[in-house]
């Protein structure tokens, strides 16, 4: 059967968004592959599914795929799209929203223009999680803080962060000069991180603001990350590098950081941004 999708994105970090209210997908990993090719599908960072929650605590759940059809945990640029659709198009009308993750269910605070559609989102992330054993990080210790690895030949001091799925924040002095295309996939595959990384390389510009550069676990670079501009606010504060509140600068632009000191918790605000409709050809790959 043709499946109904919709593009969207959140600072360039693009997906292609399918409800399962009123449809089905039998193979969201091949979907993923086939819509995310920018070349023979409708091309995106990966698939994100809008189902029905689990249960009464939250009003609609996203399940997520990245380009290479490989499952995962969270994306703080794709669950603000969640909520956006879910409101816009009236599947759920809540707001604050509740939105099922792998990482937990996460509230988050719309913000409507004069149309009454959504254009920006406030999400709480939740707490970091910062013990080796459960980023997974394979380093022994309480934490990984601007700690000495080496990446098969390649030696940075290294944050490891975890917002629901695994990040290595490396600080350098040039952006310009990171090959990333290189760099990023050795990292990523990194016999250190059991279930692979999110890779990001940023510049400090002050103590309220950085730049970062991402590759993306299973998707390659991105024009932003939402979960890694979160790592990147806890990453600094670890460090000494950069306060509480911070502006991530992104290649797609910016989003608002905030560690809360009371109770631990990162909250990212930044747009959502809904592109086009479209009918996929029927749910399979051909």
């Amino acid at each position: 059967m043709p499946l109904r999708f919709t593009k969207m994105h959140g600072l360039g970090n693009d997906y292609v968004y399918v409800e399962l209210f009123s449809q089905t997908v039998a193979d969201p990993a091949s979907l993923a592959r086939a819509v995310s090719d920018r070349h023979r599908g409708v091309g995106s960072d990966g698939l994100i599914l809008i189902a029905p929650p689990d249960g009464a605590d939250a009003h609609v759940r996203m399940i997520m795929f990245n380009a290479d059809g490989s499952r995962a945990q969270m994306c703080g640029n794709g669950v603000r799209c969640v909520a956006k659709y879910a409101y816009d198009h009236r599947l759920a009308r809540a707001n604050p929203m509740r939105v099922q993750t792998d990482r937990g269910v996460l509230v988050l605070d719309l913000a409507t223009d004069e149309s009454g559609l959504v254009r920006q989102v406030r999400v709480d992330m939740g707490a970091p999680i910062l013990d080796p054993r459960k980023i997974p990080v394979a380093r022994p210790g309480a934490q990984v803080v601007a700690a000495r690895m080496d990446f098969g030949g390649l030696n940075f001091e290294t944050t490891c962060v975890s917002m629901g799925n695994p990040h290595a924040v490396i600080y350098v002095d040039d952006l310009a000069a990171v090959p990333l295309a290189d760099w990023g996939p050795r990292i990523e595959r990194s016999p250190l991180f059991p279930e692979r990384v999110n890779v990001h390389f940023v510049r400090v510009e002050s103590p309220t603001h950085a730049r970062m550069i991402t590759w993306e676990r299973g998707t390659g670079p991105t024009q932003a990350c939402g979960t890694g501009a979160s790592a990147v606010g806890v990453a600094g504060v670890l460090t000494r590098r950069t306060q509480r509140q911070l502006t991530a600068s992104l290649p797609g632009g910016d989003l608002l950081i905030e560690w809360n000191e009371s109770d631990g918790h990162v909250f990212m605000t930044g747009p959502a941004t809904e592109v086009f409709s479209g009918v996929w050809p029927d749910g399979l790959p051909r």
